[in-house]
């Protein structure tokens, strides 16, 4: 018996040496050498403008629609009545701090009295310093030129954050307080924040139109999920002891989410208003494709028409209102900790100094509201003209000094990495790419992510824009493989190194405030459009989040682990490569999943500079009526890659951390 247990353990011992990355390369492989035998052949490719039947049928919806709205019963009484509120409410913010209304010629509270309420309620809810930033913020967006255009952006902002907040927290509180809700509201969230904020635009046109109102439900849809995921969670982080005291007092339920749980949370629940805010901003700058007003609307025609001076003003304009929107919710924050804690030494002059500074903005609003002066801001904007001027500038000095090294690092790039990689995606069978990723999903994420892959492959060619859909994914692998060696050089020094840390983080920070508009305009000016440019600014879009996810990973990583690996004679690159990233795979695993899912959002975006592909379609369905359908298809196969890259990732994540 022990000589047969014995002739058996080669064969258990063999077949465990067949690890996944020998699979993956297997597959690899194979694809590869079908590639060479069946190149060219059923590889589903479209012209820009020739139509499948799908995007005719969808076309016909959308006339349909259009010609029924104001007669079929559910647009009627349902889909109408909330664009109307929706509208109402929009109009009723701008007609405060953004356009005229009736005879008056200027807005209820003019500039003045905008920035005098903006200063005193930064102050209000977080401290003297950030209410002089958001003071400073606020009169640059005179002194860009730009002030309707940023009031605009800010009331459209207001409008999606009040509508998000009051359906986000009610049900966030709901999550937090049953089990059995959090679960069936979990893979909805996951949904609504793994889809591209591209996405959102076109299916809700085709039922609320375009303008204001669409633009705020869009950003309704996007921006609430954060608000709802982080206040659950701020209620379940209270603790049970602090619970079970309210109930041995009697406390009703009411009484304890009031009196206990709300409280308690608040801070957190602040930090959630706060992500609610940058989501709904980046949203409303991207809504400017569906005619919504305001600051992403000068960008998009700047970068439609290339004019970098322009964009680079508006995109600034944006940034500041980034900043200010951020750091007056992350100081209210703040002081939500420190007003439960009851700290602070001006405590007892802070009701007293509110109560004078509540007066003078009163006073501000009031000149602002009968005076013409204070009204409309004063001047030309020449600072903006100044702004976009040297803007140009630099890039005719950049195009004209470092094209060499802009164009050779373009180059490099696409011709090495790019097109080959494309190249094998577009020209290989539809069909064998497909075997491809289901195989990969098998072996990376087990059946269930093989089974997701398989359904989102055959949408994908029924969505009729295969040959689009895979030069999606080549711009967005390749700009993953980028994000994770940047990710991986930097997230190593930064968690190994607690200065590096401090010093990298809060540009990181900022980095992520930033929406997604804004990144194109610095690299159309280094690269020109095209696909490249999509590529680098989806790098600097995502590389923040995969950097910090990566050096938590290694930070993590057990101290006595790299000292055992140190007194054995491990250099520093052993110790890394050895030890830390192999013991962080799962903090690897999961920023490929975060990298993915921001570089697929960025690549689209980049739709608008010459990426081309999906972005391309979804921008031209905008515009050309003819194309809505097609455009309409491309959102959902931008979806499906979504979705596939999504549950990949997690399930290699899930299987990591076994």
């Amino acid at each position: 018996m022990a000589v047969a247990a014995d002739a058996t353990a080669p064969v258990a011992t063999t077949r465990k040496r067949v690890s996944r990355p020998m699979v993956v390369a297997a597959i690899l492989l194979a694809w590869l050498v079908l590639f060479a035998v069946l190149r060219g052949r059923q590889t589903l490719t479209l012209a820009a403008a020739d139509l499948t039947g799908l995007h005719r049928r969808l076309n016909d919806l959308n006339d349909s629609i259009g010609a029924n709205r104001n007669s079929n019963p559910l647009f009627l009484y349902f889909f109408n009545e909330i664009r109307l509120a929706i509208d109402n409410l929009v109009t009723f913010v701008q007609s405060l701090i953004s356009q005229p209304t009736g005879s008056r010629p200027v807005p209820q509270i003019g500039w003045l009295g905008v920035v005098g309420l903006t200063g005193y309620v930064s102050w209000a809810v977080g401290n003297w310093r950030v209410a002089l930033l958001a003071v400073a913020g606020f009169t640059f967006f005179g002194l860009q030129g730009l002030w309707q255009e940023s009031m605009d952006t800010l009331a459209l902002t207001l409008s999606a954050v009040l509508v998000a907040l009051l359906i986000g927290i009610p049900l966030g509180v709901w999550a937090g307080l049953s089990d059995r809700f959090n679960r069936i509201m979990t893979p909805f969230l996951d949904f609504m924040q793994t889809m591209p904020t591209f996405v959102y635009l076109a299916p809700l046109t085709l039922i609320f139109l375009i303008g204001g109102a669409s633009a705020v439900i869009t950003t309704v849809i996007y921006a609430a999920p954060p608000a709802i995921r982080i206040t659950a969670h701020a209620i379940r982080s209270v603790p049970e002891t602090t619970v079970e005291a309210a109930d041995s007092l009697g406390t009703t339920r009411s009484q304890q989410l009031l009196k206990v749980l709300l409280p308690m949370s608040k801070r957190t629940v602040v930090m959630g208003v706060n992500q609610t805010i940058m989501a709904a901003l980046a949203m409303v700058t991207i809504a400017a494709l569906i005619d919504a007003p305001g600051l992403g609307k000068t960008v998009v025609q700047a970068l439609q028409s290339l004019d970098v001076g322009t964009a680079f003003n508006a995109g600034l304009a944006i940034v500041v209102m980034a900043i200010v929107l951020d750091r007056v919710t992350t100081a209210a924050a703040g002081r939500a900790d420190a007003a439960r804690r009851g700290a602070g030494r001006l405590a007892t002059w802070r009701r007293p100094l509110l109560a004078a500074g509540g007066i003078g903005a009163a006073v501000l609003v009031y000149l602002s509201h009968t005076y013409v002066w204070a009204a409309e801001f004063p001047g030309s904007g020449s600072t903006g003209s100044h702004i976009a001027s040297a803007a140009d500038t630099t890039t005719t000095w950049l195009q004209d000094h470092l094209s060499g090294l802009t164009n050779g690092v373009r180059d490099v790039i696409t011709n090495g990495l790019l097109n080959p990689f494309q190249t094998l995606l577009t020209d290989s069978p539809w069909w064998l790419v497909g075997v491809t990723l289901v195989a990969l999903g098998a072996v990376l994420g087990g059946r269930g992510a093989a089974v997701t892959a398989a359904v989102c492959v055959g949408l994908l060619v029924g969505t009729g824009l295969w040959s689009d859909s895979m030069t999606t994914l080549a711009s967005t692998a390749v700009a993953t493989v980028l994000v994770m060696l940047f990710g991986a050089v930097f997230g190593v020094w930064m968690g190994r190194s607690t200065l590096v840390d401090r010093v990298v983080r809060p540009t990181l920070d900022a980095a992520q405030v930033m929406p997604p508009f804004v990144y194109l305009v610095p690299f159309l000016a280094l690269f020109g459009a095209t696909r490249f440019t999509a590529i680098v600014a989806a790098v600097v879009y995502a590389a923040p989040v995969a950097i910090k996810i990566i050096a938590d990973g290694v930070r993590n990583v057990s101290e006595s682990t790299v000292e055992a690996a140190t007194s054995a004679g491990c250099n520093t690159w052993q110790i890394i490569t050895k030890v830390q990233l192999p013991m962080a795979r799962s903090a690897l695993t999961l920023a490929t999943n975060q990298g993915l899912i921001y570089v697929l959002s960025m690549v689209v975006v980049g739709g608008l500079v010459g990426a081309g592909a999906l972005g391309y379609d979804v921008v031209a369905g905008f515009s050309q009526g003819q194309l809505y359908g097609k455009g309409l298809a491309a959102g959902l196969a931008i979806v499906l890659l979504g979705v596939m890259f999504d549950r990949i990732t997690q399930a290699a994540a899930r299987r990591t951390r076994a």
